[in-house]
């Protein structure tokens, strides 16, 4: 609480002039009410839940390879420098794409209205960062394909891509 100190001493036979008082705050209530608040707010605070992608993995049974029609599959591979190439057919020719929502967004959809039941080979290379697996990823998630696939890119797909991304 506040507290004005007096001093009720008179001088012998003077004048008597206005007393001076100084002012004594007690900053305890204060200090504690702050302790108090922070505690509730610490307490009652939820913190941040994190956020994780459901990712099943298939068993280590051994059964044997299921073929799929290369009609059916699209060949996602991740370069560096945060360049996509895709491919699709018997044929193939790599195209060049990025991870926005007019890039590998709008190929998965397209293909995925041409061909529904599609099988997306995600392929990164060894220049690929984790950040563009996971980018496509959440765009597969997004269009809603349930059928992926992350493998090793092989020989024959580095001959398949520009002489400078495959390492040519």
């Amino acid at each position: 609480m506040a507290e004005i100190s007096q001093n009720n001493a008179h001088k012998n036979g003077g004048k008597v002039r206005a007393k001076k008082s100084s002012t004594r705050i007690d900053m305890t209530p204060m200090v504690d009410l702050a302790f108090l608040l922070l505690t509730f707010f610490i307490l009652t605070t939820t913190f941040k839940k994190d956020m994780a992608m459901e990712l099943q993995m298939p068993d280590n049974s051994p059964s044997p390879p299921q073929l799929l029609n290369a009609d059916k599959a699209l060949s996602v591979v991740l370069a560096g420098d945060n360049k996509v190439y895709w491919w699709t057919g018997p044929e193939p020719q790599a195209r060049l794409t990025n991870y926005s929502k007019d890039g590998i967004r709008k190929v998965l959809l397209e293909r995925r209205k041409d061909v529904p039941d599609i099988m997306v080979l995600i392929k990164p290379m060894d220049e690929a960062k984790y950040e563009n697996v996971v980018d496509v990823l959440d765009e597969i998630t997004i269009t809603g394909i349930t059928r992926y696939a992350i493998m090793d890119i092989t020989d024959d797909d580095k001959t398949i891509l520009p002489s400078p991304v495959a390492g040519l």
